[in-house]
């Protein structure tokens, strides 16, 4: 099943899961620790109330120095930007309208994240209608499509596989959708620390 297959018959819970893993593996760009989207992560599990997501949101954004509308002006690096806009546009409700409208905004930006941090084998001359040629399914996720990054392609193997398994596991399936989240943050973060690096 395509990624746009996934994110369209998935339910709330795996909506909201799939926006914020692809958010939680930005972290690195807002300058956050790996501890900063854990209460989101935790209201998900059983026993969390959607009725205080809205305000947990606030909380991680006021943590992240993330405002509701992002100034474009403030921010020169376009990855960053991408990232904090990912943050300010969660909805404020737990709601599976609102969560898959925010999961699809997440997987391209996150995907968009990924190409400019990784612009190994040309990869940031591909049309941005490549990303979206492979999200609906348009070649093998196990196959890395020809002129997509490493980067990219690990990407959309994790945004697939946090779908997969909330879809089958529920809300049992948070803490592996958790992990895989945690270890593309690691690459991520790796990534982004190099380039600092390259910088300086």
């Amino acid at each position: 099943m395509s990624l746009v297959e996934l994110i369209a018959q998935a339910d709330e819970r795996g909506l909201a899961a799939s926006g914020l893993a692809c958010l939680d593996r930005c972290v690195p760009l807002l300058g956050g620790d790996d501890e900063a989207l854990r209460p989101l992560w935790a209201n998900l599990a059983s026993g969390g109330d959607p009725a205080v997501w809205g305000e947990l949101l606030d909380q991680v954004r006021g943590k992240l120095g993330v405002a509701d509308i992002v100034d474009d002006e403030d921010i020169e690096d376009e990855a960053a930007l991408l990232a904090r806009r990912m943050l300010a546009a969660a909805p404020a409700v737990r709601s599976a309208a609102e969560a898959r409208i925010w999961a699809d905004a997440c997987s391209v930006a996150s995907l968009q994240i990924h190409r400019l941090l990784d612009p190994a084998e040309g990869d940031t001359d591909s049309p941005v209608g490549s990303l979206d040629t492979v999200r609906e399914g348009g070649a093998p996720v196990a196959v890395r499509p020809v002129g997509m990054s490493p980067l990219v392609a690990a990407e959309l193997r994790r945004q697939v596989s946090v779908l997969e398994l909330l879809a089958g596991h529920g809300a049992a399936g948070l803490r592996q959708a958790l992990e895989v989240s945690t270890e593309g943050r690691r690459v991520l973060r790796a990534v982004v620390s190099r380039r600092a690096r390259g910088r300086s």
